[in-house]
């Protein structure tokens, strides 16, 4: 299962113009620049880790995964307090890359609107009454109504890194829906995710002792904390899989992550990039 599972038509997700060594210097000078913004401790709501370092992870991934080039039009679901959109700053193109951020928690966007979208002025940040138990659970909008403030066809590439893992699974197929909207033909979503194989074990020594994961009802989700779901949410193997292509789109790649103990991964959650199909593409 840890090697990528490609569409017929995988020439549509295309290499980006920058790789190799460049990228990877870009990355080193991005976590080691004490100049960009960094949120202090006790309001980095993200998850533990160092915040450059992490954000200057994935977009290595972006890059080399999902071909993300410096011209395109980003939308971050779930920017929380901006730990993607810090290194995209020093990748997007400034004249050309847009990026748009949004999220339910309003910390977190008034953060990034101070610290990073008034130096970046190509970079957005908008705050959605979204209704989450977890980080807004007095929230206006349910997400299995979730509709997004832009038009068709809005952006290129789309990304929900650790939303997933914090949804229930009648909202999956909602976002999947309203993201392939707001994509142009071929575009992408990178998303994170814990997927749960069929008798998977998680006893290994190597995997996460705070990830074990116990389903919860008859559905597809399983949850690591009985007193807060959302904590930790994974899904059955092929749930995903098979939300993503009911709301049109093909599977680009598919990739298990080091979480479950195994140590051929680099990445630690589950990826998925997935193309926005023309033949399933949803009306």
């Amino acid at each position: 299962m840890n090697s990528p599972v490609l569409i017929k038509d995988a020439e549509r997700l295309k290499s980006a113009d920058i790789g190799g060594e460049r990228l990877s210097a870009l990355q080193k000078t991005i976590t080691r620049n004490r100049f960009l913004p960094v949120p202090p401790e006790e309001e980095n709501f993200v998850g533990d880790g160092d915040y450059l370092s992490i954000g200057s992870e994935f977009l290595g991934y972006f890059v080399e995964m999902a071909g993300l080039n410096e011209h395109e039009r980003v939308l971050d679901i779930g920017c929380g307090i901006g730990r993607m959109a810090v290194p995209l700053t020093q990748y997007l193109d400034p004249a050309r890359g847009q990026y748009v951020g949004i999220d339910p928690a309003s910390p977190g966007i008034q953060w990034c609107t101070e610290n990073i979208g008034s130096v970046y002025p190509n970079f957005r940040f908008m705050h959605l009454d979204i209704a989450n138990e977890l980080y807004n659970p007095d929230g206006y909008i349910r997400g299995s109504e979730i509709a997004l403030p832009f038009a068709n066809g809005s952006f290129d590439f789309a990304v929900m890194t650790s939303v997933v893992t914090h949804l229930p699974a009648d909202e999956i197929e909602p976002y999947f829906r309203e993201i392939s909207r707001l994509l142009e033909l071929g575009g992408r979503l990178f998303l994170s995710a814990f997927v749960v194989e069929p008798d998977q074990e998680q006893s290994s020594n190597d995997a996460d002792a705070r990830l074990e994961f116990q389903r919860m009802g008859d559905g597809p989700a399983w949850h690591a904390y009985e007193t807060s779901p959302l904590a930790a949410v994974a899904f059955d193997d092929g749930f995903i899989d098979d939300a993503l292509q009911a709301t049109g789109f093909e599977i680009a790649l598919k990739k298990l992550g080091h979480w479950r103990g195994e140590t051929g991964s680099g990445h630690y959650q589950d990826i998925f990039v997935a193309v926005k199909s023309a033949r399933g593409r949803q009306e």
